[in-house]
């Protein structure tokens, strides 16, 4: 049985090449093929999808103080603040912290705010906010040994605490620790983990660190007084192609800087001490670029 095929005309298929170079230009400039932005449809449902953790104090944690349960901390403010003035509500879907980033790629949610550090790694594959957030890193260790741990070099077969995905397991897995992986765990665990031998350190903010130990004064742990590494900044993270959102998003925290607001909020959170400004302090660079 014999075949007959019929070619489509040169000018057909250019046109065709043509029309599918544009809708792709579209979707990688962040709007659909309807010529929305990805900022439109979020305007159009009056609604942003932000992943938190809920169990990192005080940036994202739950208060029950006055007898009801909510969710709070600096992150939570200053994400609802901003938002507020675009006009935008927030509906937090709490996770943890390593599943963040792959919940921004697969849409399940539109950002992500849990102290999240802004490295040029992360920065070739999202769009982040300027920081809201300066600080360094810090380890905190038993009290009465230091863990055996004298400079960061020492870190190397020692029981590392944390999330997998974040600049501090990185610094670990550089000195060679052995990671031990929390799953959106709570200070309260990884702190008694430390001071009950489980664990052996945890490599973490200076801000976040000093809150958790002043919260459990009992406990066998301090922070190491030598190990001051790696100054970092953190922001709002969004997919790469988010421009519309960025600007706004950029626009608003200038302003809360500017007017005070930001600093008013860090203040509450961080026992008077304003995040939201770089910090002077000699600390020791660490390259943890792949």
């Amino acid at each position: 049985m014999s075949r007959f095929y019929h070619r489509k005309p040169i000018w057909v298929l250019l046109v065709v090449s043509a029309l599918m170079l544009v809708m792709s230009a579209c979707n990688q400039s962040g709007s659909s093929q309807s010529g929305e932005s990805k900022w439109d449809q979020i305007q159009k449902k009056g609604k942003i999808v932000v992943a938190t953790s809920g169990t990192l104090y005080p940036t994202s944690y739950h208060d029950t103080s006055n007898g009801k349960d909510q969710l709070t901390g600096y992150e939570v403010e200053v994400v609802k603040e901003a938002f507020k003035r675009l006009d935008v509500k927030v509906e937090f879907k709490e996770m943890g912290y390593d599943g963040m980033l792959s919940a921004i790629n697969s849409g399940q949610v539109d950002a992500a705010a849990n102290d999240i550090d802004i490295t040029d790694d992360r920065k070739d594959k999202f769009a982040f906010s300027t920081p809201y957030k300066y600080s360094y890193g810090t380890a905190i260790v038993r009290k009465d040994d230091l863990s055996g741990i004298k400079t960061l070099k020492d870190l190397k077969g020692k029981k590392a605490a944390g999330a997998a995905t974040t600049i501090y397991m990185d610094v670990a897995r550089k000195y060679g620790a052995k990671e031990v992986i929390y799953d959106n765990a709570t200070n309260e665990q990884y702190l008694k983990d430390v001071a009950n031998g489980r664990t052996d350190v945890i490599l973490n903010d200076y801000y976040l660190q000093t809150l958790a130990l002043a919260a459990f004064p009992k406990l066998n742990i301090t922070i190491h007084p030598d190990l001051k590494y790696m100054p970092n900044e953190q922001g709002f993270v969004m997919k790469k192609d988010n421009t519309e959102l960025q600007k706004e998003l950029n626009r608003v925290l200038k302003e809360m800087k500017k007017d005070g607001t930001m600093k008013k909020i860090s203040e509450k959170f961080f026992n008077h001490a304003d995040v939201s400004k770089k910090i002077d302090v000699d600390v020791e660079d660490v390259d943890i670029s792949k």
